[in-house]
């Protein structure tokens, strides 16, 4: 990563500081708002915050792919395929905000995601989550976003999440030369849930390793494997977004199934 970020302690107070900021921000829609969370060096992490009126919970949606969203300051959004950005108003409809973020400056995350540095951020992320609204926070990541989750849920203590939900994780080698595994899943230490679809054909995230995954996570209180099928595939390959690897087609069966196991968490 090209600069070092705020710890959470740092962030809740630039938060604070920044709270006319807040309330500035672009309204997209009755239940969204942009968000700009600063770090350090002067950079800015851009955000989506997209909430019912009385969430239930918090979720920190990571991505997958580059990360780059592409999140404009009017609220377009130039990538939204991804399963965590498009299907954001079924989670508001369950009754959970979610809090997807952007990259800074559109850097490309493939191979940073397991970082320190990228923990911090994750860390950053769930302190503006708090910020925002009160009750649990999750983090829920998909695909490489997956490995993001793991390096946060990592390196969290103290309440600061209610648990993790991984999605179609990567979990062999390929392009970003990173894995789940390289995320540390023994320091997990809160519930943990993995989604795996029987129907994925993603290289990088086959299925059956869902329950490798799980056992990875030694150090958390208890793990599920929940195992899904179906999807359409529109994407040219079968890691897209479009696919049954991004559950395209099935996204409500999906985040019925994760809501489901989120309630019975909190």
């Amino acid at each position: 990563m090209r600069r070092p970020f705020l710890t959470p302690c740092l962030i809740l107070a630039s938060l604070l500081l920044s709270a006319l900021q807040f309330v500035a921000a672009q309204t997209l829609a009755p239940t969204e708002r942009v968000l700009n969370l600063p770090v350090y060096g002067g950079d800015q992490q851009r955000a989506l915050y997209a909430s019912p009126s009385h969430p239930r919970a918090t979720i920190v949606m990571m991505p997958g792919g580059a990360g780059d969203v592409g999140i404009a300051r009017d609220g377009a959004i130039a990538h939204g395929n991804n399963f965590v950005v498009r299907s954001r108003a079924l989670w508001n409809a369950a009754g959970f905000a979610v809090l997807i973020p952007d990259t800074v400056d559109g850097q490309n995350l493939r191979g940073l995601r397991s970082s320190p540095q990228y923990a911090a951020l994750v860390g950053d992320l769930v302190a503006a989550a708090h910020a925002q609204a009160p009750g649990p926070v999750f983090l829920l990541g998909t695909s490489q976003g997956s490995i993001a989750a793991m390096n946060g849920a990592a390196n969290l203590r103290d309440g600061q999440i209610a648990g993790i939900v991984l999605t179609e994780s990567v979990s062999r080698l390929g392009g970003s030369h990173e894995t789940v595994f390289d995320a540390h899943p023994e320091r997990v230490s809160v519930p943990a849930l993995v989604v795996a679809n029987s129907d994925d054909r993603c290289n990088v995230a086959p299925p059956e390793d869902a329950d490798k995954i799980a056992a990875a996570m030694t150090g958390a209180p208890r793990v599920k494997v929940i195992r899904v099928s179906g999807g359409d595939q529109r994407s040219s390959t079968d890691c897209g977004s479009l696919s049954p690897h991004g559950y395209y087609g099935i996204e409500q069966k999906v985040v019925d199934t994760i809501a489901a196991w989120i309630d019975a968490a909190i």
